[in-house]
């Protein structure tokens, strides 16, 4: 019989379109002076107020502030999608010992990383505003431990590359902690993880360096992990899916405004982003089934084509510099998960 699962293979390739287009977008807006921050590792009231300001009084750049404020929201999506291709994949079969599943998964992600990583930091050093690494920071980042160093996000480049340290360490609590345990531990560990979060001050260092590790992706990975167990089955018809969509889009926002209630807005987005998937028609979903195939390839390569073509839309010329680099990312994707492809697999 065949396992009924909420989310298809190809819904599940539609939802990584989806979440990668809005974090490479989010990565470009929100290096314009201009934009309205988002609230990612640290919560802001300024930041909020910011929001609430360019919405009260909108102008031709109100898609620039929601993708600045908005998009980091993709992350969650992927941690939801991590979670449920887990469960799908090991929880049917016999054993998995722990040290093959870890190295397994470093080299999978190592795979994916190192044609970016390189080609990034040689064009980084050949050009202005050039980061200055030290030969620690390069093997942490090879290694995908410089997430737990002082000061993450300054120290990790190009910025986005965080998400290698963070799906690390959540492969290794899966294995570790969550594989083919009871419902109740994945439940222990999130309100865990937010009990630790919600005891930091908003804006302090240490909630920041929390987030930059599995503690702040605790919740999405195991709602991902919790609805493939569940094989949850629902029919609501596009109209249903539209609707909920909306609702949980709106409830997001205004719950995003609560230091509190903040922490748990991510399953607000992972609801909408499945009712969008679910209530678009074929003939949409087709592009996002390809963009979610080459989502890694484009993780890795967009810093590439924000660092040439950021400076366009710095000097005023603000859409005419979006245009060409969403065009130059997904160009790279294509160009990198060709790459990527000659690179051997590694064996589980």
């Amino acid at each position: 019989m065949k396992d009924r699962q909420l989310l298809s293979r190809d819904e599940c390739s539609a939802l990584r379109g989806i979440a990668i287009l809005a974090i490479v977008l989010h990565n470009y807006c929100h290096w314009l002076g201009f934009a309205v921050k988002e609230n990612e590792y640290l919560f802001s009231e300024d930041n909020n107020d910011g929001l609430l300001r360019v919405l009260a009084h909108p102008d031709m750049y109100l898609p620039v502030h929601l993708l600045s404020y908005f998009g980091h929201y993709g992350v969650p999506v992927f941690l939801f999608l991590s979670g449920f291709g887990l469960v799908l994949k090991y929880e049917r079969g016999g054993g998995l010992p722990a040290a093959g599943f870890v190295r397994f998964h470093y080299l999978k992600l190592l795979r994916i990383m190192i044609a970016g990583f390189v080609a990034f930091t040689m064009y980084d050093t050949m050009t202005p505003g050039a980061h200055r690494w030290h030969w620690h920071e390069v093997i942490a980042q090879l290694l995908m431990y410089i997430n737990l160093l002082p000061q993450p996000d300054k120290i990790i480049w190009p910025g986005p590359y965080w998400f290698f340290g963070l799906m690390l360490q959540l492969y290794i609590v899966y294995r570790l902690v969550l594989y083919r345990r009871h419902w109740g531990v994945a439940a222990g560990a999130v309100l865990a993880c937010w009990l630790v979060q919600a005891a930091c001050a908003p804006e302090g260092e240490m909630l920041n360096r929390l987030r930059y590790n599995c503690i702040g992706g605790m919740l999405p990975f195991c709602a991902g992990l919790l609805t493939a167990r569940a094989r949850l089955t629902v029919s609501l018809g596009r109209a249903g899916w539209a609707g909920m969509a909306a609702a949980a889009s709106v409830l997001a926002a205004a719950l995003c405004f609560a230091y509190q209630s903040w922490f748990w807005v991510p399953l607000l987005i992972i609801a909408a982003s499945v009712g969008v998937v679910k209530a678009i028609p074929p003939a949409v979903l087709k592009p996002l089934i390809w963009t979610g195939g080459v989502s890694a390839a484009m993780f890795v390569s967009h810093p590439i084509a924000r660092k040439v073509f950021i400076p366009v839309s710095r000097r005023g010329d603000v859409y005419d510099g979006l245009v060409l680099y969403i065009v130059a990312a997904i160009a790279l994707a294509w160009l990198f998960q060709l790459i990527t492809d000659k690179i051997p697999h590694p064996k589980q």
